[in-house]
């Protein structure tokens, strides 16, 4: 999957001289969709891969990077042709995900959704879903867009096989693609020196817990202590959750509005953004440790923030694997 994510990227910002992949054969490349998004689709006999380019190498690819506000898992989006689309990730009401990778997975799903309608009539039944980077993390979106259309036949299995992929949304968001995807069939494989995986920045605040938590309505369940102590307690709450709502406030502001603007997308093509900041990872997470021949070949500098990004760092720590605990190959 990552030889086959080296030549969706050809063009992007970290594409390595890898070997092209002996397995698959690619049938179809996609215009240029969404905020600068591509996919290939690749074939091997009866399996089909669908391929997402990652980051390339112009502002609004990103720019949608950096659009990390949230917005509701279900609702409405209105595209480049003034098509409105109704898209669901997930039910849960609080469920919420990177407003920039929802809007590139909305556009690519509309030039995915007939390519498997035409496989499957063909007789192809399993498909992959992968990407590296942004590629990753829009893979993860575009398979929650497709477990959750329910024009799709229910005798497809799809498989994703992400990489260095960063967080897509909340914890309501991680917990269904988790539920959905589990027992092996969603999977990020993540360099532990990559600090993309580690990204978007999270803020998470008493208004992200489930419903029941010991923060709901903290006024009320302190009003039986004693004075003295009601005033401590109420002290350390506020210093502890008002800085962190300010700072979601303007995460919304800065990487939400103003960033809008800035990719001159219409505030009403978009659902309102969604209080939280809370972001982690999803799926089933394959972590690659870095050994010391990996940390003298692949050393930390100031000078390249993706060192430890690149597909070929990905693959050295992969064959490293493959070594260890497939000897015989």
């Amino acid at each position: 999957m990552l030889y086959i994510g080296a030549i969706s990227n050809v063009d992007s910002t970290f594409h390595p001289n890898v070997p092209r992949p002996e397995r698959f054969k690619m049938v179809y490349r996609s215009k240029v969709l969404g905020i600068d998004n591509r996919w290939d689709l690749w074939i091997n006999q009866n399996i089909a891969v669908i391929s997402i380019r990652g980051t390339t190498n112009t502002n609004r690819s990103w720019l949608a990077n950096g659009f990390s506000a949230m917005l509701p898992a279900k609702g409405t989006l209105t595209l480049n042709d003034n098509q409105k689309y109704d898209y669901e990730l997930a039910t849960h009401p609080e469920a919420s995900v990177h407003a920039g990778w929802l809007i590139c997975s909305v556009h690519l799903y509309q030039d995915v959704f007939p390519k498997i309608d035409s496989l499957y009539k063909s007789g192809i039944r399993d498909f992959v879903i992968t990407g590296h980077s942004q590629g990753g993390v829009v893979a993860n979106l575009l398979t929650s867009l497709i477990l959750h259309d329910k024009n799709l036949p229910k005798d497809i299995q799809f498989k994703t096989y992400a990489s260095a992929a960063p967080k897509p949304g909340n914890l309501n968001y991680a917990y269904e693609y988790e539920s959905r995807t589990q027992l092996g069939w969603s999977y990020n494989v993540v360099n532990a020196a990559d600090w993309v995986p580690e990204s978007p920045n999270s803020i998470q605040t008493s208004n992200d817990y489930n419903t029941t938590n010991p923060f709901s309505d903290f006024k009320s369940k302190v009003k039986d202590e004693k004075p003295s102590r009601r005033l401590i307690l109420k002290y350390v709450y506020n210093r502890l959750n008002k800085p962190a709502k300010k700072s979601q406030k303007n995460h919304r502001k800065y990487l939400g509005k103003k960033t809008m603007k800035l990719l001159k997308i219409e505030s009403n093509s978009i659902p309102e953004f969604s209080e939280s900041i809370a972001y982690t990872r999803a799926g089933n997470t394959i972590v690659l440790y870095p050994s010391d021949a990996y940390k003298e070949k692949f050393k930390d500098t100031e000078d390249d923030l993706f060192v430890h990004h690149f597909l070929k760092a990905y693959l050295f720590l992969l064959n490293e694997l493959e070594k260890n605990h497939f000897p015989s190959k």
